[in-house]
């Protein structure tokens, strides 16, 4: 599951743009990882390094150029393996209750600037000049230890992922999703995650994604709960064993 970076407009100095970048990445995690015992980091890291190799004729040093969160699930023989780079989370439904694995590092950077979106209404210019601003000073932070990390041009970004293996025994489902879905948990606190795996075992993905836009519906200026667009991109996909 990838899901782009927000540009806010803002020049990234690649002529390909944001869709273009997460649709080679994708391919080329899927081509990393054909061998089942691979890391997931080093597959990553790779893919971010190929992708790279494909657009030289682009202002790659910019620091907005274009970006995705990553997470990735492996199913092996008798474990699953898991990697989070950035705020989209996996989600297990196991034996021992829910485990959440998301990457909220970008949630303590530029604090005051966050705050300054959040007291405008979605679809202001005041809104849309503070997200701006926020962006602009996001991409200075972006892949450094003093901020957060996504996959863009540097490959050693996959070092800072949240990674691991867990038994399959141990897991009924799992669910893999970008942030504009779990937000309906995290942000909304419209639904728990026990009810988002009844809502996606009863209705799949369709319904937990309908769900969330009917509750952004009811708050579509952002007052209740205060954000950056109305409605996210919303991903996800749900795996059962």
């Amino acid at each position: 599951m990838l899901d782009g970076l927000s540009t806010a407009g803002l020049n990234t100095g690649c002529r390909h743009g944001v869709p273009w970048y997460v649709a080679h990445l994708g391919s080329q995690i899927v081509a990393a990882l054909s061998a089942p015992e691979r890391p997931l980091a080093d597959g990553l890291a790779d893919a971010i390094e190929r992708v790279a190799e494909l657009h030289p004729e682009c202002d790659l040093d910019n620091p907005g150029t274009p970006s995705a969160t990553v997470a990735i699930l492996r199913e092996n023989t008798e474990s699953l393996d898991h990697l989070v780079l950035a705020d989209s989370p996996i989600v297990f439904d196991g034996t021992g209750g829910i485990s959440v694995i998301t990457d909220l590092r970008v949630d303590d950077v530029l604090p005051d600037l966050k705050a300054e979106v959040e007291q405008y209404e979605t679809h202001t210019g005041e809104h849309k000049e503070a997200l701006r601003k926020l962006v602009s000073a996001q991409r200075q932070v972006r892949n450094t230890p003093e901020g957060y990390w996504v996959a863009a041009v540097a490959p050693e970004a996959a070092e800072h992922a949240l990674s691991g293996t867990v038994p399959s025994v141990d897991v009924h489902a799992a669910a893999v999703m970008s942030d504009g879905v779990s937000r309906l948990v995290t942000e909304y606190a419209m639904a728990t995650w026990p009810e988002v795996f009844n809502t996606l075992r009863v209705g799949g993905p369709c319904a937990l994604i309908e769900t969330v836009r009917k509750v952004e519906a009811t708050d579509p200026t952002g007052r209740r709960w205060p954000r950056y667009k109305s409605g996210d991109d919303a991903t996800v996909a749900l795996c059962q064993w």
